[in-house]
């Protein structure tokens, strides 16, 4: 039995440049944290069972992989000759849909298991394969390099999708800095779901826009790294807030008046700056605030709390069952 644990992600700066429709043309810069929020993945070969158990948010029991209809699990086991015999169960911290990475921690999670020895560099590689080359979902490399990674890193991309991933600083600089940061960050549950891909697709719709509002968000992302490299943490709440009226222009669903209600009533409650996490239309607000406690009070969102990941997607169980 393998059990695989796989953070979540919010990401800081340049989010959306990661798109393949961009970065092949332009490059891309973008910083992504990972969370301790997890997926779960639990993997189990039997010795006496040739079918395809699999548990997720729902459940399927299948003879074959092509009638498997989780497209990432079915397309991520025919790759890897994953036939029969075998049982999957995921469990996931925070609901899918919510812009936290999770169909991208998901992916990983699943390669990990089956590859418990593999590379961060592997999982990262193939699991965005799967999803952007074989399944042709409108995503980006983010959420993959983030969950297999962890940690908080600048990740360049350049036109033929190559990633360099680095460090904001050395770990060691960080530690001062971490728990300031960390405080002042917080999340809330809008409580709104919505399918990521739905959002992309509108975007490309409205591509010429959205390549200006990239270029913007691009721009504002080296801005943004060169605050946080300086732990100028308040010029990075308000460089957030003018992302986010970047963010806003890429879709026609992007927001909504209940979710600019919320956003306006947490800049007068002490935020700085915020921005939906993802590819927007729902799931959570992120804010920077200096007053932590007067914003919590103030929003009538579920808040959630959360550290920074620096392990990445990890095997906590390789072996016999216990």
């Amino acid at each position: 039995m393998i059990i695989v644990r796989t953070p979540l992600r919010i990401s800081l700066g340049g989010g959306g440049t990661d798109l393949k429709s961009y970065y092949s043309k332009f490059g891309s810069t973008f910083i992504s944290a990972a969370i301790n929020k997890y997926i779960y993945i639990t993997y189990h070969s039997s010795q006496f069972d040739t079918k395809i158990r699999l548990r997720y948010s729902r459940m399927e029991e299948v003879e074959k992989v092509d009638d498997i209809q989780n497209e990432i699990i079915r397309e991520t086991f025919r790759l890897h000759n994953i036939n029969n015999n075998v049982e999957l169960t995921s469990h996931a911290e925070i609901p899918s849909g919510t812009g936290l990475g999770s169909s991208g921690s998901f992916g990983v999670g699943i390669l990990h298991a089956i590859y418990p020895n593999a590379t961060p560099e592997f999982l990262a590689e193939e699991a965005t394969r799967i999803q952007m080359d074989i399944l042709n979902n409108p995503i980006g490399v983010q959420d993959q390099y983030a969950a297999a990674y962890g940690g908080i890193n600048v990740y360049e991309v350049n036109k033929n999708g190559e990633v360099k991933i680095s460090p904001l600083k050395s770990y060691a600089e960080w530690l001062r800095l971490i728990d300031v940061l960390e405080q002042r960050l917080v999340l809330f549950f809008t409580g709104l779901k919505r399918e990521a891909n739905e959002v992309l697709k509108t975007q490309k719709e409205n591509a010429e826009q959205m390549e200006e509002t990239l270029h913007n968000t691009q721009k504002l992302c080296y801005n943004i790294k060169n605050a946080l490299d300086e732990g100028e943490f308040r010029k990075f709440g308000e460089l957030m807030n003018e992302h986010w009226q970047y963010k806003k222009q890429r879709s026609p669903i992007m927001t909504n008046p209940q979710i600019d209600e919320w956003y306006e009533l947490a800049l007068k409650n002490g935020a700085v700056g915020g921005k939906l996490v993802g590819a927007g239309g729902g799931g959570f607000l992120l804010f920077y605030t200096e007053d932590r406690e007067r914003l919590i009070k103030a929003m009538p969102l579920q808040h959630l709390p959360f550290k920074f990941d620096y392990e990445g997607s990890k095997v906590l169980l390789n072996g016999p069952h216990l």
